[in-house]
């Protein structure tokens, strides 16, 4: 039922039904009514003020923030400290590493001069890592320090903590002594001109390249095969005080892993102490013993001056063969046996000057020559890597170096050929050893590719 009067009711169908037969006129007349609305809009717009003309007032009121006061007050109250770091150096007195580290404080120099165990900070070699504490005029509140041990045998395990403490305006010192902790790290690099240009450039201390070198020296000749473009990789022992790295002695532990690709050829070895013999050792990743008999140098790594080719000698004045190969180094250096075996002599020898013959069995030996101090006997049993004397130039010798003789059978050889024509040892891995080994070489596969990707991504953000 329909609630419309009659009239509209009509005037309803009649519209709909127009709808129907005329929905263009319709749409375009609707069109046409909201298009008179928009231009009667467009045309009463301009009409408004001008928003600039309009007055404008500027109201400022103050803004106030509860307990600011209070607040202030209990910042005033506090004291501001500042915390430094640094290194010693061979040079630096007390005066001079305080100023360095920001401090002025005459009394806190003194007390470095004079107490005997603060005395150790400036004693002997620098490197040593200091810690500091002080308020914001320079005043000293903590200096804490990390030394090695007085105690030769612990250097490498152990080491000193010097604590200057001021308590109520007066400066105490403390020693103590803590063991220190390795931590394994992860380094890779590139050879664009030597080995220590490439570990400097990946930030690793010198002792892991004379490692490197150790560790491949029977595959790689480094003095003479490296290529620009060679790569390694190396996962190490880091030894730590108080978790910052140590600036002394064996400061980077052992190499527990490494690979070296020199001329596109891949050398890998890692660090197992499980084998049979019961002595750690540097295997392969396929189980093979990387250990040889005799170490490519006496010495960790130096420059070849003269190797083993006829040579014109700097004294007699004439070319002459030169039975040896010359290293040169500075006097001090640390000469090392290559391998195993008895010492045959120990003292002065016309141009040798001071010389070991150490004998390794089946017809071999070696001289070490020019050095300025022998520490050994004649009739000791050494080590291969012992430390058998010290470079020098003693004897017929222009400069510091050391000459080096390989004999077999009294028969002069090159000593780099005889280390790498040298076999490994056999070193046996029993069932239960295997497995472990197996376990470690699958870690150390993706601790080397972890090393190599972490080189790649520092060089990326570097460029």
């Amino acid at each position: 039922m329909s609630l419309l009067p009659p009239f509209a009711e009509n005037l309803l169908l009649h519209a709909n039904d127009a709808a129907r037969r005329h929905p263009r006129r319709l749409t375009a007349g609707v069109v046409g009514l909201l298009s008179s609305f928009a231009i009667t809009a467009f045309g009463i717009a301009p009409l408004a003020p001008d928003a600039a003309l309009l007055p404008q007032r500027l109201i400022t009121e103050e803004l106030r923030i509860q307990g600011l006061d209070q607040q202030l007050d209990q910042l005033a109250l506090q004291s501001l400290e500042l915390h430094r770091n640094d290194l010693t150096r061979a040079s630096d007195t007390a005066d001079t590493l305080l100023a360095r580290l920001g401090i002025d404080d005459p009394a806190a120099a003194a007390f470095l001069r004079q107490d005997r165990d603060a005395r150790r900070l400036l004693d002997g070699r620098g490197q040593k890592m200091v810690q500091v504490r002080t308020a914001a005029d320079g005043t000293l509140l903590e200096l804490v320090a990390r030394l090695p041990v007085t105690d030769a045998a612990r250097r490498d395990s152990h080491f000193t903590r010097l604590t200057v403490l001021r308590t109520d305006g007066r400066l105490s010192s403390r020693l103590e002594t803590a063991a220190l902790v390795p931590q394994v790290r992860l380094g890779s690099g590139t050879i664009r001109s030597s080995l220590w240009a490439a570990t400097d450039d990946a930030r690793l201390p010198d002792a892991i390249a004379a490692q490197l070198i150790d560790i491949f020296s029977g595959d790689i000749d480094f003095h003479r095969q490296l290529r620009s473009g060679d790569t390694f990789s190396v996962v190490f022992e880091a030894l730590t005080a108080d978790d910052q790295p140590i600036a002394w002695g064996d400061a980077t532990g052992r190499v527990l892993a490494a690979e070296f690709v020199n001329n596109g050829k891949a050398l890998r070895a890692v660090w197992f102490d499980g084998a049979s013999s019961g002595k750690g050792a540097y295997f392969g990743l396929d189980g093979q013993s990387r250990r040889k008999p005799f170490l490519a140098s006496p010495l960790e790594f130096s420059r070849v001056t003269s190797g083993f080719a006829m040579r014109f000698h700097p004294i007699l004045q004439n070319w002459r063969a030169h039975n040896g190969v010359d290293y040169s180094a500075p006097t001090g250096t640390a000469v090392r046996s290559v391998g195993e075996g008895k010492v045959a002599f120990a003292g002065r020898q016309n141009g040798y000057g001071n010389v070991v013959q150490v004998e390794h069995g089946n017809g071999k030996s070696t001289v070490y020559a020019h050095l300025s101090r022998v520490d050994v006997r004649e009739g000791q049993r050494i080590d291969q890597g012992q430390r058998i004397g010290a470079v020098g130039a003693t004897g017929w010798a222009t400069g510091p170096h050391l000459h080096f003789e390989f004999r077999v059978n009294g028969q002069f050889q090159d000593p780099l050929k005889v280390a790498r024509a040298s076999h490994g040892e056999d070193t046996v891995l029993d069932p239960a050893a295997r497995a472990r080994f197996d376990s470690l070489v699958a870690t150390t596969r993706r601790q080397l590719d972890a090393a190599e990707t972490l080189a790649a991504n520092f060089r990326g953000n570097a460029e």
